[in-house]
């Protein structure tokens, strides 16, 4: 069994316990809020008993084996630690830190306490990334990817109005391309591995943050456009590009909720692996599997890959000139 205390009541909260129900051998026994009654909500949804409202509470729970962080980015990287430091595993929500060097910590501190530690981007884990993975062979030379994940934020409205939400203050480590565009680096990383250079030209607000850009990551043999965006909306995709066809992720980096691979002339070839309607289900299941047999290995070969994302962002990042609070520390 694998008892886990769930740090944020956000959406993304409601989601993860949500398709934590349909795991076997997983139980969420405690929720952590600042407030009280933020947390009353879920916990009665879900049948949780206790909600804690002081972090070293929690973190002394023997009863907690590990800890999901779901708070403003900016405050992944202490609350990891911290937890890290107590002898819990942890899930820290996308994306991991804010920086490479906060990533790096983290990595050294689990490895140090043979502890797992583990990104909640859910798109490397479903099954459809299998499924591109066997399908790019039939592609020949891969030439150009094209991404694009865009999703108008209501949040978005109340930047316009003058206020600074936590995802668009440069404080809170926010921004179009932390949030939103990388689903996209993921999955193009993921597949193929660390770009040779990246760019990003972003459409920026007053504050320093970005609403919207565009990542260039170039290959030796290829290059990788993704586009992210909090102030648009836009069809959702993913093309890969061959010399023999293309393949299209229909719905955009993240879900993948289905393969259309087109060769030459042929007709399409439709596949879809995933039957789950809560597509976090697959990464829960992956981090329950990998808790129940001790599979560090395994954990150390995706920490090393979110490693390799978070170098990307910063690059990224340094590039459009977008500060955050944390690179000072």
């Amino acid at each position: 069994m694998m008892n886990i205390a769930t740090m944020g009541t956000g959406t993304i909260v409601d989601v993860i316990l949500s398709a934590i129900n349909e795991l076997d051998e997983v139980t969420c026994t405690a929720i952590y809020s600042r407030k009280r009654e933020t947390a009353q909500k879920l916990a009665g949804k879900y049948g949780v008993s206790t909600i804690y409202t002081d972090l070293e509470s929690l973190f002394s729970d023997a009863n907690v084996d590990l800890i999901y962080i779901a708070s403003p980015n900016s405050m992944h990287y202490e609350q990891a630690y911290q937890a890290l430091q107590h002898g819990k595993h942890v899930v820290c929500e996308k994306p991991f830190t804010s920086t490479l060097q906060e990533a790096e910590t983290l990595i050294t501190l689990a490895k140090e306490k043979n502890l797992l530690l583990f990104e909640a981007i859910s798109n490397i884990h479903l099954p459809n990334i299998q499924v591109i993975r066997e399908q790019l062979p039939k592609l020949g030379q891969i030439k150009l990817i094209q991404c694009n994940y865009s999703q108008y934020s209501r949040k978005y409205n109340d930047l316009l109005a003058g206020e600074t939400p936590n995802v668009f203050n440069p404080q809170f480590s926010g921004g179009a391309l932390m949030d939103i565009n990388i689903y996209n680096l993921h999955l193009v990383m993921n597949l193929f591995g660390s770009p040779s250079s990246v760019s990003y030209t972003a459409n920026r607000h007053a504050n320093g943050i970005d609403t919207s850009g565009v990542v260039v990551l170039k290959y030796p043999e290829w290059i990788a456009e993704c586009v992210g965006a909090k102030d648009t909306n836009s069809m959702n995709f993913v093309l890969i590009q061959g010399e023999k066809g293309y393949l299209q992720v229909v719905g955009g980096a993240n879900g993948c909720r289905e393969i259309k691979l087109q060769i030459g002339e042929e007709p399409a070839e439709v596949y879809n692996a995933q039957n789950r309607t809560n597509w976090l289900y697959y990464e829960w299941e992956a981090f329950r599997d990998m808790h129940a047999t001790g599979d560090h290995t395994r954990c150390y070969e995706l920490l090393e890959h979110s490693r390799s994302v978070m170098k990307v962002l910063m690059s990224a990042r340094k590039d459009a000139g977008i500060d955050f609070a944390a690179d000072q520390h």
